[in-house]
């Protein structure tokens, strides 16, 4: 895979997962105990190819005081700020300086995936094709764009959002570019991969094919498919690299206390330092690194930022709790409720019934 290099697109704002991406990049959330992107550096390092290119924009300095050069993933990585919002195309484009080899493997940098990327390779370069476009076949494709291919693969149309989709492929975020596909792209200015870019390959009768399976497949972008994707990850339902040992029910990391009759369940993630009290119950939690979960307290299915507490008894379900926010005792937050980071509930301030 010497002739081959990966680029991800890190820029966004990850503005669906608010408030947790005040203060962090979405790529650089804890998933599973470790920042969403490592699980994918991983995955390109198995797929034998050692040179990463991140296309960075939103908190660019977070990625590489973080990875550095790469050494330490096996991996060489360079790093290309956008300083305006370009785009899907323009995003790619803008890093194509930075690109050394003839073909080029672009992610988008918050999909959790589960295909082997050297399948993906292998389709491109069996067909000898300019670009290969990553396709997942999904149960219900209705939310999102589907992808038209003839009997051998090639890449006929692109839809928008259907009622009655025609197809079950959808774009998983995952492309193999020939170089000069890239240097094609208009520089500085926005472009989308989705809408531009791939349309004009296609009426311009170039080499444009999928390679589709029915492997695992999660845009992470909001708080219900992040709990859901780390939960997978802990269970080894979605697979990485970066943890080869997962498959269970729960995934305390070093330093953590868990008190007497606590249970974790469905893939909780409890991370370092973080303190889970007496007769908790978690179920497909997401406890940040130094978080405080008092005794009795409920989590399920939510996100608890860093140094965050959750007070005796309280229950938050579907919510996301900000960094160093303060829940009170016997608080209740459901259904997609999110407290900003530092902000204090007191004692029972927020109920949805009178049973508590």
């Amino acid at each position: 895979m010497s002739t081959t290099e990966a680029v991800v697109l890190v820029g966004g704002k990850g503005t669906r997962l608010r408030p947790l991406t005040i203060s962090a990049p979405k790529p650089m959330l804890p998933t599973a105990g470790l920042p969403f992107l490592t699980h994918l550096l991983a995955r390109i390092k198995a797929a034998g190819i050692d040179r990463v290119v991140l296309g960075t924009s939103f908190k660019a300095e977070v990625f590489e005081e973080h990875f550095g050069d790469g050494s330490e993933l096996g991996l060489e990585i360079a790093y290309v700020v956008e300083d305006e919002p370009l785009g899907t195309g323009g995003g790619i484009r803008n890093v194509a300086d930075a690109l050394t080899a003839d073909t080029i493997m672009v992610f988008n940098g918050d999909v959790l995936g589960g295909t082997d990327l050297r399948h993906v390779l292998d389709t491109h370069e069996k067909n000898s094709a300019d670009v290969t476009m990553h396709l997942v076949r999904v149960a219900d494709p209705r939310a999102f764009g589907c992808v038209m291919t003839d009997e051998n693969g090639r890449v006929e149309q692109f839809l928008e959002k259907t009622q009655d989709p025609p197809t079950d492929q959808i774009n998983a975020g995952t492309y193999v570019f020939q170089r000069e596909v890239i240097d094609e792209i208009p520089a500085g200015v926005p472009v989308s991969v989705e809408r531009e870019v791939f349309p004009k390959l296609i009426a311009d009768e170039r080499r444009v094919f999928a390679h589709v399976d029915s492997a695992y497949w999660r845009d992470m972008g909001t708080p219900e498919d992040f709990v859901r994707g780390s939960a997978d990850l802990v269970r080894g339902i979605a697979p990485s690299p970066a943890l080869p040992e997962a498959k269970g029910e729960s995934l305390v990391h070093e330093g953590a206390g868990i008190g007497a009759g606590a249970v974790l369940i469905g893939g909780t993630v409890v991370g370092r330092g973080a303190e889970i009290g007496a007769g908790a119950r978690l179920d497909g939690a997401v406890v940040f690194d130094g978080a405080k979960i008092e005794a009795g307290a409920v989590v399920e299915r939510s996100i608890v930022g860093f140094g965050a507490r959750i007070g005796p008894r309280a229950l938050v379900r579907d919510g996301v709790i900000g960094d160093g926010a303060d829940i009170g005792a016997r608080c209740e937050l459901l259904r997609g409720a999110r407290v900003w980071p530092g902000v204090e509930i007191p004692d029972g301030g927020i109920r949805y019934s009178t049973d508590m």
